[in-house]
């Protein structure tokens, strides 16, 4: 897969951009806030429909505008489809496929695939488990796009269930034996149901997917960093999941709702299901979180990303890879494994703030200068400078 061309409309800090691309290694060089990151990051939004450095959509839109536009021409095996998204700052999003109108931005997944390494992916390691469980809903959509569905109807049914904890508490705590308690309380078993039917299948696939984590991720490590303790991985669930079978992890979630309710119903907040859960980072013995070196920080969090561009390239053809103003973090031997990754895949995109960053064993097939200029009643605008083109 490559990305044969990218638009943009009121993107961040472009208020337009026209970009043709080809198979090969294109480089963004330019100095930090000179817009460089804001085309990966709209790349990466086509494909994920979310950002990898803010979790709203508001910040995505050019200041002072409504909304912004994105298409992007994507060629698959000979296939060519455009993905044209509006991404609004207070409404919701459209989005259309060539020329059809789709019911829900979610049908454009699948048109871009990429995998994106950045110094955000630190955050993989010693961030919070909503890090480490978006990385694995990431993968599970872009296998399976169908899977961003069932995530998107727990997290509607997770927001309904919450709100009745929270609005109907004092009725809840009153038990069956006052009206308005068990009407509250036989909603909450409606919910229940619901909860743990999508539930006990996101985590299902999860279980299924860190099966396979489980060969790659201690693979990838052991090749960066062989002097370092083995890496391994594993899920860490508020639900048993000694047998990962739907049916029974759907039973097994209701029973801890069940046996947990009172706590929910005391905290207003649903304690149990997907949105609880972890991927577990382990070195030897210890978690990674606390006890890792920046270096094996680094390391991990490579080898997490290297799983995911393996594990999206086995089910057909090359994601396309995004190196975000990585070299710069990395020593010379973590830059040369990324370059033996980049080696051979169709479509490379990278951004730099300085070709010194570059490693000398790139092979370079276009290179575009990133630039700004600033504008007092427009604010900061960015552009390209095609000169350096090659």
């Amino acid at each position: 897969m490559h990305l044969k061309s990218l638009q943009l409309r009121d993107f961040r800090s472009w208020p337009t951009l026209e970009l043709e691309l080809e198979p090969g290694v294109t480089v963004f060089v330019g100095r930090n806030g000179h817009g460089k990151t804001n085309i990966v990051e709209a790349i990466g939004y086509v494909a994920h429909l979310s950002s990898h450095r803010v979790s709203t959509d508001a910040p995505l839109v050019r200041s002072g505008q409504d909304g912004a536009l994105i298409s992007a021409t994507a060629i698959n095996e000979g296939r060519e489809l455009t993905a044209h998204l509006l991404v609004n700052a207070h409404k919701a999003n459209q989005a259309q496929i060539n020329r059809t109108k789709l019911g829900s931005p979610r049908e454009v997944l699948g048109v871009v695939k990429t995998v994106l390494f950045a110094p955000e992916d630190l955050a993989l390691v010693k961030g919070e488990p909503a890090e480490r469980r978006k990385y694995l809903d990431t993968i599970l959509a872009s296998r399976q796009p169908r899977l961003a569905g069932l995530k998107a109807d727990y997290d509607r049914v997770l927001k309904q269930r919450n709100a009745l904890l929270k609005s109907a508490g004092s009725a809840l705590r009153r038990g069956y034996g006052d009206t308005d308690g068990a009407a509250a309380l036989s909603t909450l078993d409606v919910w229940d149901s619901h909860l743990a039917h999508l539930g006990s299948q996101l985590i299902f696939h999860r279980l299924q997917l860190v099966e396979e984590l489980q060969v790659q991720v201690p693979e990838a490590y052991s090749t960066i960093a062989p002097e370092s303790r083995p890496a391994s991985v594993a899920y860490k669930s508020t639900v048993p999941v000694d047998n990962p079978d739907e049916a029974v992890l759907e039973a097994a979630m209701l029973a801890e709702l069940g046996a947990k309710r009172q706590r929910e119903v005391e905290r207003g907040m649903s304690l149990v299901g997907p949105h609880r859960d972890d991927l577990e980072l382990i070195l030897g013995s210890d978690p990674a979180k606390g006890f890792a070196s920046h270096g094996e920080t680094w390391s991990f969090a490579l080898s997490l990303r290297i799983a995911e561009f393996r594990l999206i390239k086995g089910t057909g053809s090359d994601p396309i890879l995004i190196l975000d103003d990585v070299f710069a973090e990395l020593d010379a031997k973590r830059r040369a494994k990324l370059v033996e990754i980049a080696d051979g895949v169709e479509q490379v995109l990278i951004t730099a703030a300085v070709d010194a960053d570059l490693p000398p064993n790139l092979t370079e097939t276009h290179t575009h200068t990133v630039t700004a200029i600033e504008d007092p009643q427009l604010g900061r605008i960015s552009r390209l400078d095609y000169d350096r083109a090659h």
